[in-house]
């Protein structure tokens, strides 16, 4: 009987451990494939937008209430986090986690915003205003002059919003105030004192 000429088939499996070298090495030339598109992704974000990528805490500069900070803050730090936790402006508040209580009310370059779901370094450069700043301002009178408020604690949103929808329209109707409200929550129920208040301030009654 001639024997085979045939050279035995090789495994494709290691025989010590059982792991296929051919997937082993395509496993890792994915990994380096996927690595690389990322680095290439990231630097070209980096070249179109003419910004670093900062990683860890840094220390920044934020204009609030017509005053200049330092502060830190890492890339995740929120601009509500800064405010209550380094700047001690407590006025709006961690309700909810997106927008929709409407409690972290703030003005930034006058538009009302969320500071809750605004990042801090997303504020560097922009003018930002808290309901602080707004103590002597006729939007908190109104609210004390028809009892706009019961727990409290929605209130400071509600001035801002007041403060920030009035600026902007002047003279507004009721029912374009209360739409122009619906972004904020008051569960105490305090909607109607809220409203008064506002129709107030246009007919120049507070």
């Amino acid at each position: 009987m001639t024997p085979s000429t045939n050279a035995p088939e090789r495994s494709s499996r290691d025989t010590a451990g059982g792991f296929s070298r051919r997937a082993f090495l395509h496993g890792s030339g994915a990994v380096a494939a996927a690595a690389t598109l990322q680095t290439s992704a990231t630097a070209f974000a980096q070249q179109a937008t003419g910004a670093n990528v900062i990683a860890g805490e840094t220390t920044i500069e934020l204009s609030v209430n017509g005053k200049t900070h330092k502060v830190k803050a890492e890339p995740r730090t929120t601009l509500l986090e800064v405010l209550r936790y380094q700047l001690d402006l407590t006025g709006a508040k961690p309700i909810c986690t997106d927008g929709s209580s409407g409690g972290a009310t703030i003005l930034v370059d006058g538009k009302p915003m969320q500071a809750n779901v605004m990042l801090a370094l997303q504020a560097v450069g922009k003018k930002i205003e808290t309901v602080e700043s707004l103590a002597k301002d006729k939007v908190p009178a109104a609210f004390t002059a028809c009892d706009a408020q019961q727990c409290g604690f929605c209130t400071p949103g509600f001035v801002v919003a007041v403060k920030a929808f009035l600026d902007k329209n002047p003279k507004a109707t009721e029912d374009q105030i209360r739409a122009g409200l619906n972004g904020n929550i008051c569960r105490c129920g305090t909607y109607v004192n809220v409203v008064q208040a506002a129709v107030k301030l246009v007919k120049g009654d507070a």
